[in-house]
């Protein structure tokens, strides 16, 4: 599928607010509420649109401190990689994980109460994850640019 001019604009109307009409979106993408809605299944039949959903706020949920932290395996082996990014998996802690090149092979973003929070889910669970050799933390100070994905 080739994307168009209104295709581009529907995309981002809906990632700045799924919830509205057909008829407001329409309306703002100068089509009428018909061909809007199949151009709509159109992208997400294609997977241009993976799903919707809500953003919650991590701090109203309990959990504003975020940590980044990179994490450097013994052995870059499939066997490793699989272990750990299982381990992941069963950590609500982790809200982002990626693979990574460079000097350390994972980045994860840790959602997380507060700095003892954090303490004792890097002393009780991420030191113990098979084959970890080394962690980095960093804590943000304050998030400069947030967009969901880049339209264009």
């Amino acid at each position: 599928m080739t994307l168009d001019q209104i295709d581009y604009q529907i995309l981002d109307e809906l990632q700045k607010d799924a919830r509205q009409s057909h008829q407001e979106l329409s309306e703002k993408v100068g089509l009428s509420p018909s061909p809007c809605a199949r151009r709509i299944r159109k992208l997400e039949a294609s997977g241009y649109v993976t799903g919707y959903g809500a953003r919650i706020d991590d701090a109203k949920m309990g959990f504003g401190f975020s940590v980044f932290v990179s994490v450097k395996l013994d052995q870059q082996i499939d066997g490793r990689l699989v272990d750990f990014e299982r381990e992941v998996r069963l950590c609500p802690e982790i809200v982002e994980c990626w693979l990574m090149t460079g000097s350390f092979d994972y980045l994860l973003r840790l959602s997380v109460a507060d700095l003892h929070d954090f303490e004792a889910f890097l002393t009780g669970k991420l030191t113990k994850f098979p084959g970890v050799a080394s962690i980095e933390s960093s804590v943000p100070i304050r998030r400069v640019k947030h967009q969901p994905t880049r339209i264009r």
